[in-house]
């Protein structure tokens, strides 16, 4: 039998997936995207807000409409092998090798360097780094407390940091909004579809989802469309807090170029403007919204993988997992938060469109039934351009292939030549499956649940 939710712990999940999802990376890059795009701000913050907002949370409603419970079982939607590497890859992705280490060494960055002499040396982001990892892994040891600490504790004290620098941005603009560079200024729109893909969010959705679903399920709703329902009321009110926060600072990025200048990255851009609003205040106020920012989201960062390599290998402890995550993250984010991005840069541009392509084919599963191929041609045809676009992100390029893919896929130039592939792909998929049981050809049309 199943119970009504109560609005009041939709609201705490809703406010849980927003402060889960509004780490390190949702901090520093909507301001440099405005600082870049300049009047071009709105177009570039809607492709922004589509990665950022749009695609995350369609990630969490396709986990809950798939019925599935976790990652792993819709991935082997397309083949088991694959349901296992893809997962892997996405979990050590958004978990140990990128998202977490980011998370604490951006902490650092914009909340404890300011403070520190030139000459400080290593010490303290190694002490910081201890500190950090150090909270988030005692409150991931005890998943079952993760939505009542940062749904009813966390969230509410980084909305009130972010809402009160925003807000002061908005009522007093730092100056006009100056010309558009790089790329903004011919395909504002594109880059910042394309600078969604660095807050990693679409990849984390399908880890977030099943603590989202799982909390929804344990408060007693029990059929899909009860789940969907709840889902769906949920991420709306995160999609409100993430769309309102992204806008607010790309606003404020391309208001500060007047007076600041184009600065090297969000986290400095931060810096000042919290500097020029509130002065030594104001990197107090930074610090710890950046902290609590991205304290949330290692928290969540580190139960998801802790679940999900302890059910990968069952002999070995959770609380091993989650304690083994949280000192490994802690050396990586020792390395430098340039170095951790520029590593990234290349494997999300290549997984990335997996993902995506996945939490479409996720909502038409009934309409081509299930059938296997339709994964897989889809996600294969994805995967080879994507891998030559995360290729060309590392600098590896193969002139040829680029040039042939420039002349035959449609905003190729812009990241999204997979699109077109992906599409032909699912067809081929089908026609292929209908083929083969037309002429009775082996092997047999494998239908997946």
């Amino acid at each position: 039998m199943t119970t009504k939710v109560p609005f009041s712990f939709i609201l705490v999940i809703g406010l849980m997936l927003f402060a889960l999802f509004f780490g390190a990376g949702n901090l520093i890059f909507p301001p440099m995207l405005g600082q870049s795009a300049g009047m071009n701000i709105w177009s570039a913050n809607a492709g922004f807000l589509i990665t950022g907002v749009g695609l995350p949370l369609l990630g969490v409603l396709a986990l809950g409409f798939s019925g599935k419970d976790d990652l792993q079982s819709l991935a082997s939607r397309v083949h088991p092998v694959f349901g296992i590497v893809f997962t892997t890859v996405l979990y050590l992705a958004i978990g140990p090798l990128f998202a977490l280490p980011r998370s604490g060494n951006v902490s650092f960055e914009i909340g404890v360097k300011p403070f520190l002499s030139e000459n400080s040396g290593s010490t303290p982001l190694l002490i910081f780094t201890i500190i950090f990892f150090s909270i988030t892994c005692l409150f991931s040891i005890n998943p079952a407390k993760v939505v009542g600490i940062v749904g009813k504790i966390l969230t509410p004290i980084k909305i009130t940091f972010i809402g009160i620098l925003v807000v002061v941005a908005f009522n007093h603009p730092i100056g006009d909004f100056q010309a558009p560079i790089k790329n903004y200024s011919v395909q504002p729109f594109f880059n910042g579809f394309r600078e969604g893909y660095l807050t990693m969010d679409t990849l984390a959705s399908f880890v977030f989802g099943i603590i989202i679903i799982n909390a929804i399920k344990e408060k007693g709703a029990k059929t899909k469309k009860q789940i969907m329902v709840v889902c769906a009321k949920a991420t709306g009110i995160a999609a409100f807090f993430l769309a309102t926060m992204y806008s607010a600072l790309s606003y404020m990025g391309a208001s500060s170029v007047e007076k600041l200048g184009h600065l090297e990255n969000g986290g400095t851009i931060l810096a000042k403007v919290s500097d020029y609003y509130f002065g030594a205040y104001g990197g107090i106020l930074l610090g710890l919204m950046i902290t609590v920012a991205c304290l949330t989201t290692s928290v969540g960062l580190v139960t998801s993988c802790s679940s999900f390599f302890h059910k990968l290998f069952p002999k070995v402890p959770y609380k091993t997992i989650a304690i083994s995550l949280s000192i490994f993250s802690a050396i990586v984010a020792n390395i430098g938060l340039t170095q951790l991005i520029a590593v990234s840069i290349p494997l999300l541009t290549a997984i990335y469109p997996l993902a995506i392509v996945l939490i479409f084919l996720t909502f038409f599963h009934s309409l081509f039934k299930g059938k296997a191929e339709v994964y897989q041609g889809s996600l294969l045809l994805t995967f080879i351009i994507s891998l030559f676009d995360g290729l060309n992100r590392a600098g590896i390029r193969f002139s040829s292939i680029n040039n042939f893919f420039h002349e035959i896929l449609p905003l190729h130039d812009v990241g999204l030549g997979w699109i077109i592939p992906a599409i032909v792909g699912g067809f081929i998929g089908f026609s292929s499956s209908i083929i083969r049981v037309k002429f009775g050809l082996n092997p047999p049309t494998r239908i997946v649940k």
